[in-house]
């Protein structure tokens, strides 16, 4: 049986996933979390062969909720479960140590599929996923300015992009205003722009917004 640790902030996402995971017979949903806190406390206190993760959970979350967890429990593989369908999450997932990258639009096709490669110590990237990740390959893109922000950094821009204000990042990510006002700060340097506008015209042209 494969023990997963299943973690989504949105209740009803959890109970359909669960559903199609627990259907197969050999697949068990031991313990569930609703953001990065209690995400980081199951694994502390419980043994699984896979976590299924969202990016996008209250309190810690996304590159960084990976490493914390791959700190506590290395050998646990993981699975990243998101609606960002970009490249650079999938990259910057992979390289904090993901095992495999899915959206959720492609999660009742390829979800299964995805936790029993995983949890038998292979990797997967659904191939939407793998087409993005061969775009990114191509010569002239690895300089682009948005390749130099750090996670934290990446977070924070795709958040700004997405029209949301400092107040609201800051209460997403649990960071202080005047630390989100900082990334926003040395986003804005790195990326040699002199606005938010400028940002979000940038993420438009390069694909960086989920709907564009």
């Amino acid at each position: 049986m494969i023990r997963v640790l299943l973690a989504d902030d949105h209740a009803i996402v959890r109970t359909g996933l669960r559903e199609i995971l627990e259907s197969t017979g050999d697949i068990e949903v031991a313990a569930e979390a609703s953001n990065g806190h209690e995400a980081l406390s199951a694994v502390r206190h419980g043994e699984f062969d896979i976590a299924v993760l969202d990016l996008s959970m209250p309190g810690r979350s996304g590159i960084e909720l990976i490493r914390l967890i791959k700190e506590e429990k290395p050998k646990l593989r993981l699975l990243i479960l998101t609606m960002h369908s970009e490249e650079q999450y999938a990259v910057r997932a992979l390289r904090a140590g993901a095992s495999g990258y899915l959206t959720k639009e492609s999660a009742a096709d390829e979800l299964v599929t995805a936790v029993r490669r995983i949890a038998s110590g292979g990797a997967y990237i659904s191939p939407e996923t793998a087409e993005r990740l061969a775009h990114d390959a191509v010569p002239g893109r690895s300089d682009l300015p948005h390749r130099s922000l750090s996670n934290r950094e990446y977070e924070v821009f795709r958040m700004i992009v997405a029209g949301k204000s400092i107040t609201e990042i800051g209460g997403e990510l649990n960071l202080s205003v005047k630390t989100i006002s900082t990334h926003k700060s040395r986003i804005l340097e790195k990326m040699g722009v002199a606005s938010q506008a400028e940002l979000v015209r940038y993420a438009v042209e390069n694909k960086l917004l989920d709907d564009a």
